[in-house]
This record gives structure tokens, C-alpha cells and sequence, in this order.
């Protein structure tokens, strides 16, 4: 039988406490945000006071999630003013869907101050084995998506506005099985600088995150590897996965007024790990 470890490496997840005081009464839109990153991120930014239009394909969950997260908050001593989850559909492979969670955010709140492009597909696959399939939906769900949320974002983004993609470190080094991936995150990478020299004509900032080995469902399948797991850890410098709140550190930054002054860039949240 093989032994699943629930903590592979010490997996520090600690909750993060920086706060930013630009930004309560602010708006975000987050897809993919009915679990995972995802949902973490929307409730890092409620408990610091920002509304949240949270999408996903799975709007039952997306409802679900929004609703807890707003439970949780309304209890926990330690958030004064949380903002509010808003839990809605959205295909990102659709542009229109874009554009309609834009609309929820103006409807609800008159504005809308920043943008996070999660939502993203995790597909294996030997490259002899990539099927056609594969390829378009990998490249619709993770280039598309981001593409098409950031057009919709920079529709309505006034000028400080802040958008972050979600990329990873598969977008620089390869992985085994993961060619579609990899190309998909390579593609996000280079649109991320493309989006930043463009927009910047508007005052919005372009940024994306890079994460390594995250605890989180994407990387559920290595934990009953004992091997996989191991060589995993011994290429991370700090000897253990991440979790989602470590990520959620960086993205708050990004969009912060403390990266007034950053753009194009990627932030690797990887514990420093160089190698594939």
C-alpha cells in the first residue's frame, strides 16, 4: 500500500498577514476561483477588504465557494471589514464570458480596479502522444483565457489598474508528459510582456506569477509517488511544496501599490528551484 504524505516536505501554510491600505473598497475579478488558488486568492483579497468577482466553468462550485468564503470572513475576528464574493459563470475560452463578469463587477460595485487570470487545465501527455484535442483546449483554457480577460480587463481598468496572470515555471523548464503545458505557459509568459508594453499607454500594470510545486489538486498525483515525490523536493532548495497562500503573498504584491512601478515581470514562487 502506498503511504500518501498529507505535508510532503513541511509544507508551511501559515497565513500570511501583509496588508495593503489602498485596499479595501477596491474590486477584482479572479477566474478559476472555485477552488484551489483560485478560491484562495478570492479570499485573501475579501479578508482585506476587496469585493471579488470570482468565475468558473462549474458555477455550482463557484456559488458554493463564494458563499463560504463570505461565511467565514463575517466570523473571523481578526478581518474588520471583508469584502464580498460574488460568485458567477464563465467559460474562459469565451470571450464574451469576459466581458459579462466585467459587467457583475460595474453592476455591483461601479468599478473595477484589478484582474487575475487563474483559471487554467493541467493536461499529461507523452509529445508522441499529444492528441489535437489536447493542444486547442490546453491552448484555449490557458493562452486564450488570459488573453481574452486581460482585453476585457483593460476595457475598464482606469489608469493603476492591475492585472495578473498566472503562469508557471513549466513556462521556462519542461516537464516529462507535460508538452502542452509547458507551450501553454511559455505562451502566457511572452503575452504577459506583450500585454505590459501595450497597456502601459493606459496606466495598467501586466505582471504574472510563476509557481512551482503548490500543494495543491494539480499536484495531488505526486504525494502517492514516493520516488516522484522525492526527486521533486530534493530539486527545491527549501525541501517542500508551497501552498496556495505563499502564492497568494506574491499576487497581492503585484497588485498592490507597493509594485506601482512593476510591470512585465514574473515572480517565481518555486522556492527556488532551477531544475526540471
Amino acid at each position: 500500500m502506498t503511504t500518501v504524505d498529507e505535508n510532503p516536505g513541511r509544507t508551511n501554510t501559515a497565513t500570511i498577514r501583509a496588508i495593503y491600505p489602498e485596499m479595501p473598497g477596491k474590486v477584482a475579478v479572479v477566474t478559476g476561483a472555485a477552488r484551489g488558488m483560485g478560491a484562495q486568492f478570492a479570499k485573501g483579497l475579501a479578508a482585506r477588504g476587496v469585493h471579488v468577482v470570482g468565475g468558473d466553468i462549474d458555477d455550482v462550485a463557484m456559488k458554493a465557494t463564494a458563499e463560504r468564503i463570505n461565511a467565514e470572513l463575517a466570523t473571523d475576528a481578526l478581518v474588520e471589514q471583508p469584502g464580498r464574493v460574488t460568485g458567477a459563470r464563465v467559460d474562459v475560452t469565451v470571450a464574451a464570458d469576459h466581458e459579462a463578469l466585467a459587467q457583475v463587477a460595474l453592476a455591483e460595485h461601479g468599478r473595477l480596479d484589478y484582474w487575475v487570470n487563474n483559471a487554467g487545465i493541467f493536461p499529461f501527455a507523452l509529445a508522441e502522444e499529444i492528441s489535437p484535442e489536447q493542444i486547442s483546449t490546453t491552448l484555449d483554457v490557458n493562452v486564450e483565457g488570459v488573453l481574452f480577460g486581460a482585453q476585457a480587463a483593460a476595457r475598464h481598468l482606469g489608469e493603476g489598474g492591475a492585472i495578473v496572470n498566472m503562469s508557471s515555471v513549466s513556462a521556462l523548464r519542461v516537464r516529462r508528459g507535460r508538452g502542452a503545458y509547458c507551450a501553454s505557459k511559455a505562451a502566457v509568459h511572452h503575452l504577459t510582456e506583450s500585454l505590459a508594453f501595450e497597456l502601459g499607454d493606459k496606466g495598467i500594470r501586466v505582471n504574472q506569477i510563476a509557481p512551482g510545486f503548490i500543494d495543491t489538486e494539480m499536484t495531488q498525483w505526486i504525494k502517492g509517488d514516493p520516488e516522484a515525490l522525492a526527486k521533486a523536493l530534493d530539486n527545491v532548495p527549501l525541501h517542500r511544496f508551497g501552498a496556495p497562500e505563499e502564492v497568494l503573498g506574491a499576487m497581492l504584491f503585484l497588485l498592490s501599490d507597493a509594485a506601482r512601478y512593476v510591470t512585465g515581470n514574473s515572480i517565481s514562487v518555486d522556492g527556488g528551484s532551477r531544475h526540471v
